[in-house]
């Protein structure tokens, strides 16, 4: 008899399709898993990865940054890329030391941009259009964001925004915190806009991809 599929399973089964990372990573991993600190994850980092070397991205900006394990997916496609800059924000200084202190040791000095700051007027104040934006800010200010993003991305560029899955939270309709409905929202908004080609790609708690015409 064939085993159940379930979402753990499934989840489980990605990761272990994902190549070998460098030492580095496994202990930003070895990080996140001690200290229940949310990052994206080997899946869904190499799915970043892979879609930052498709389309040949040089200049990704984050939108939250936690201390640089996304980041550090970016930077190894735009260093892979020829070269560019991947826009590391976060507010929390020990953060981005850590970052900092990460990203160094995997070679990426000099391709980052550290900004100690609110991401979304950081995002707004920025000179020029990106070819990547990833969002993993706070949950209920989704909504707001979009404006800005897509005035900031460029034509044929790509948003990744993380946790649209919300940990199941979406699904229930009892759940009507401030954070839910900014997913929900959000989620609502980008599939309906026709400037957007949008996917949910239920790796880990939830990516939207979603391509600008």
């Amino acid at each position: 008899m064939s085993k159940k599929l379930t979402y753990p399973i499934i989840q489980d089964y990605l990761t272990a399709l994902i190549p070998e990372r460098d030492p580095e990573m496994l202990v930003m991993e070895k990080y996140a898993e001690e200290h229940d600190f949310p990052i994206i994850g080997p899946a869904a980092g190499y799915n970043c990865y892979q879609i930052a070397r498709m389309i040949q991205a040089k200049s990704i900006f984050e939108m939250g940054s936690g201390y640089g394990y996304s980041t550090a997916w970016f930077a190894k496609a735009v260093k892979e890329n020829g070269g560019g800059q991947v826009h590391h924000t976060v507010w929390d200084e020990k953060l981005s030391k850590m970052a900092a202190s990460h990203l160094s040791r995997l070679g990426y000095e000099g391709m980052i941009k550290f900004h100690m700051a609110e991401a979304v007027e950081t995002l707004r104040n920025m000179p020029g259009t990106f070819d990547i934006i990833f969002n993993d800010i706070d949950k209920e200010a989704y909504p707001s964001t979009l404006p800005i993003i897509k005035a900031k991305l460029k034509p044929g560029g790509v948003l990744i925004i993380d946790n649209m899955l919300w940990g199941g939270r979406i699904f229930d309709q009892t759940e009507k915190s401030s954070s839910t409905e900014g997913v929900r929202e959000f989620t609502k908004i980008i599939t309906t806009d026709p400037d957007w080609i949008v996917s949910l790609i239920p790796v880990r708690d939830g990516m939207i991809v979603a391509y600008k015409k």
